[in-house]
Parts: structure tokens; C-alpha cells; sequence
């Protein structure tokens, strides 16, 4: 196995690029914009990567756009994806390049991941150390959630179709870990994200005269406090699984029993198994316990993203890249699984790969933080990772 030789990319390779690349992540996190609107942020993609040689196909669920270089015979191909949206947060950080769009920020470092694939399309384009076909995917609203989500939407568009790839590779900035360290877990690495909606429906009256009521109130008490008992007494104790009933609303007035009540929960599973076990447990005890009490339950169950499963061939060779890269000291496997989800999950369904995490350095805020923002450090390292990754599975004959 080649190690650290220049006949794939290295660190030292993309150096060049780094004030280019910074500029451009500070440009786009200046201008952040919403999924499904990201329109100047696709503009400034498009331009960059058509004047490097790449045939952009722009226009797929709707701001999203796959870029393709070819080089050599091979029909072999790999696709890379990028994340574009922004979150409605409003900004913190008083950096010079903050966010001139009020609400709207990188608090998510989409703006970093886009910049780590523009500098990787930059060196692939330049040196073409490679043989087959490279996709680019530029995708829209991650953030968006459910099953309308940017990953879905290019699907269904028939982005695997027009693009044909014998893998997919992703990858997410992680604060909290040293920048340039690269983290992986082959299986199950992040969790299914689901939403359940319960409205009671009970019978309202008089605060002063409550057994001429059905309290939604109380039933929907009963049933928070039932939902905790699914995970510990439904749930294989090895498995993960989370309820957060994250909000509760009913009535308005102390003197006023309300006709319902409303519960919107948060459900996340590591397991296809469970998450099905899930939703046929929520559901069953919001039935009994609301008939129990003379009232009904509506639920509205909504699956989200599924559960981000890394193919065992293609995480190996991810990180083994990473080792060539940045030496063992900076790589983290296996990485525990994340509790958070990602859309990224919807292309592994339909294709083998990977989606691996890169640290954002051990200091600064959280991601989904005002506060946040994407480690320039990053840019450079990221773009070589990229592109020795296509440069190692697109690797010419000897």
C-alpha cells in the first residue's frame, strides 16, 4: 500500500490553495442561504468548477448540481458529496466575514465542506493523477429534515441514474476533536431521525369542575411520563434508542380546561429493527392511554432520515487514506456512533460508501451555534483528503 509518495495527493500539494480556499469558505459563510435557495451559493460553485474544465449539470432538486471530470479509459466512478445550505440562527461571532443575511448562518460548516470539495476539484483538475470518472454532488438542504430533504430530492431526480457511481463518499466537520483529525466507524454511525405528532383530543369544560371534563392535559402528563418506560423496558439495553417529547402545548387559560392537547416528540434509533419498534410503541400507548381516560389520540408518525450505515470496503479504504495523509496519531477508529442524523444515509441506501467526520479543533462552540464557525485549517487538509481518496480508487494500472 502506497504511503505518503507522490503518487497521490499530499498535504504539501494543496498548500497553494489555502488563502484561494479561505477566501472563498469566508465568501460563502458571509452569504449563507436556506435549503432549496441556495442560488448565489450554486452560482459561485457552478462558475469556480466550469472554469477548472468540469461539465456541471446544474438544476437538480433545484439548486443542486453534480460536476464530472473525466480522466484516462476507466469507466470507473466515484462520487463525492458537498452539503450548501445554511440554518436559521442568527450570528454570533462578530467576525468580519459574519453573516450579512439576518437569521440565516453557517452554523453548520456546510460552507467549510463545499470549499474542501472545490479545492479537491482544483487539484484533481490540475494533475488528473487519476483514471475513471469523478462526480462531484453539490447537494441543497440538508438542514431541511423528513423526507423532502436535498439527498431525496437529487434521488428521486434520478441523480444515481445520470450519474452512475460505483461508490459515495461524505464527510462532516466535528468540533471538539483536534483540527485535521480524521474519525470513522464502519455499520451503523448515525442515527435514524424520526418525528411523532400526538394530539388528544378530550372534552374541555370548567377549571372549577373538572369531572364534567376529559382532561387532555392529564392524559398527555400520563403518556410523557409512560413514553420514558419504551426505551427503558421495550428496548434491548444495548441498543440505542431516544424519546424527547420536545414540546407540549394545550390551553391558555388557568381557569380553562382545554379540548387537547398537543405532544411533538423526537425519535432516534441506531437500528432498522428498533426504529420500527419504536413507532408501533408510541403509537400503541397514546391509543390505550388516551381510551383509558375516555379521550382519543391522533398520531402522526413522519420517518426522517434512516439510519447511516457505512459499508465495511469502502470505510476501510476511507481511512486508510487518512493514515496515508495525516499518520495514525490523527485518525480516530472506531469513532463512537452519533446520536444526530444525517441525509447522507438516503445515498447509502442505493450505493456503497462512506461518511466519515474531520475535527473542527478541541476549542469554540458546537455545532447549531451562533457562536460556530467552520476551522480554516481544515481547507487544505480536507482538499487533499478528497482527492487522494479519488486518486487511491481511481488509481491507474502499472
Amino acid at each position: 500500500m502506497p504511503h505518503n509518495t507522490h503518487d497521490f495527493c499530499t498535504v504539501d500539494d494543496t498548500a497553494d490553495l489555502a488563502a484561494e480556499l479561505a477566501g472563498l469558505r469566508q465568501r460563502l459563510h458571509r452569504h449563507p442561504e436556506l435549503g432549496f435557495a441556495e442560488h448565489q451559493t450554486a452560482d459561485c460553485v457552478a462558475d469556480a468548477l466550469t472554469s477548472w474544465g468540469y461539465d456541471v449539470t446544474r438544476g437538480i432538486a433545484g439548486t443542486g448540481m453534480v460536476a464530472t471530470l473525466r480522466s484516462g479509459t476507466s469507466t470507473r466512478a466515484i462520487a463525492i458529496r458537498a452539503d450548501m445550505d445554511a440554518l436559521r440562527i442568527t450570528e454570533t461571532t462578530g467576525l468580519p466575514y459574519a453573516s450579512t443575511h439576518a437569521g440565516v448562518m453557517h452554523a453548520c460548516g456546510h460552507d467549510g465542506h463545499t470549499t474542501m470539495a472545490l479545492g479537491a476539484a482544483r487539484q484533481l483538475a490540475r494533475t488528473r493523477r487519476f483514471d475513471g470518472i469523478v462526480h462531484l454532488v453539490f447537494q441543497p438542504a440538508e438542514e431541511v429534515g423528513g423526507n423532502a430533504s436535498g439527498a431525496s430530492r437529487m434521488i428521486a431526480e434520478g441523480l444515481f441514474e445520470r450519474f452512475p457511481c460505483d461508490a459515495i463518499f461524505g464527510l462532516h466537520n466535528h468540533p471538539g476533536y483536534p483540527a485535521g483529525t480524521f474519525m470513522f466507524r464502519s455499520g451503523a454511525f448515525m442515527a435514524a431521525s424520526d418525528v411523532a405528532e400526538i394530539t388528544i383530543q378530550g372534552r374541555g369544560g370548567h377549571a372549577a369542575r373538572p369531572h364534567q371534563s376529559i382532561d387532555p392535559i392529564v392524559v398527555a402528563s400520563t403518556l410523557v411520563l409512560a413514553l420514558q418506560g419504551v426505551v427503558s423496558r421495550n428496548i434491548d439495553p444495548l441498543s440505542m434508542a431516544v424519546i424527547t417529547v420536545g414540546a407540549f402545548h394545550a390551553g391558555d387559560a388557568p381557569n380553562v380546561i382545554p379540548g387537547t392537547a398537543t405532544l411533538r416528540l423526537s425519535i432516534r434509533s441506531m437500528d432498522p429493527g428498533v426504529r420500527e419498534q419504536l413507532a408501533q410503541r408510541i403509537r400503541a400507548l397514546a391509543e390505550s392511554i388516551a381510551h383509558g381516560h375516555g379521550a382519543t389520540a391522533d398520531v402522526r408518525y413522519t420517518h426522517g432520515y434512516p439510519v447511516l450505515i457505512n459499508s465495511a470496503a469502502e470505510t476501510a479504504l476511507a481511512e486508510a487514506v487518512a493514515r496515508e495523509l495525516v499518520g495514525d496519531a490523527q485518525v480516530v477508529s472506531p469513532l463512537a456512533p452519533i446520536t444526530g442524523s444525517e441525509d447522507f444515509a438516503c445515498y447509502l441506501q442505493h450505493k456503497p460508501g462512506c461518511f466519515l467526520r474531520i475535527g473542527n479543533g478541541e476549542e469554540g462552540a458546537m455545532l447549531h451555534n451562533g457562536a460556530y464557525d467552520f476551522n480554516d485549517a481544515n481547507l487544505t487538509i480536507g482538499a487533499a483528503y478528497w482527492a487522494r481518496l479519488v486518486e487511491r480508487f481511481l488509481a491507474k494500472a502499472l
